[in-house]
């Protein structure tokens, strides 16, 4: 085991399966590019620092630190994030881009500090709230996730990680207008919003 995984995430079951699905290319495999939700929470936002959340090896934190904008990236995979470090030192980006390795089921970001908000593929309602708390007034939240009917083409997805009718959009508390929410195909829904 790698002496810098913290000891409560060594054995997480989703650090394994993350790992295993980035493991082969290792850090020096391909980054995505940026995610078109993140593209257009960034275009929407103020100018101020971005939180990715559940990240991978994040095109929307490259494309987010390229701009000048400072990046918390986070997930739960050392791999994904060796990953987005690696992409990161290649394109003079290091100083910008904080990596943090943490369990989204309980890690918290720190409270009305980011411009933008972004989540592309990862639901949990605690981490959510924890998000939406996360958007400094005037910023942006951008969120995709699986809906309950996506579920008919993926039996084995858990009910819990997947958003109910009208969520996330109904979820947000007074003081967010969403500006855009909408099923995409794959049995994913996004929404955009601002504080």
């Amino acid at each position: 085991m790698d002496d810098s995984v913290p000891p409560d995430l060594a054995g997480h079951p989703d650090r394994l399966r993350w790992n295993a699905k980035y493991g082969p290319d290792g850090p020096d495999g391909p980054v995505p590019a940026a995610h078109p939700l993140a593209v257009a929470a960034l275009d929407a936002a103020p100018d101020g620092p971005v939180l990715d959340l559940a990240c991978g090896p994040s095109g929307a934190a490259l494309l987010a630190a390229e701009a000048g904008r400072p990046v918390t990236a986070v997930d739960i995979s050392d791999i994904a994030l060796a990953r987005l470090g690696a992409a990161a030192r290649r394109r003079g980006l290091t100083g910008r881009i904080t990596l943090v390795q943490a369990d989204l089921g309980t890690w918290r970001p720190p409270a009305a500090a980011f411009a933008a908000v972004l989540c592309t593929g990862f639901w949990d309602r605690a981490a959510f709230t924890a998000a939406v708390a996360a958007v400094a007034p005037g910023g942006v939240l951008a969120w995709e996730a699986f809906t309950a009917e996506a579920r008919r083409d993926r039996p084995h997805l858990p009910a819990e990680w997947c958003l109910a009718a009208g969520e996330p959009a109904s979820l947000l508390p007074d003081g967010f207008r969403v500006l855009d929410q909408r099923d995409v195909r794959g049995g994913k829904r996004r929404v955009l919003a601002r504080s």
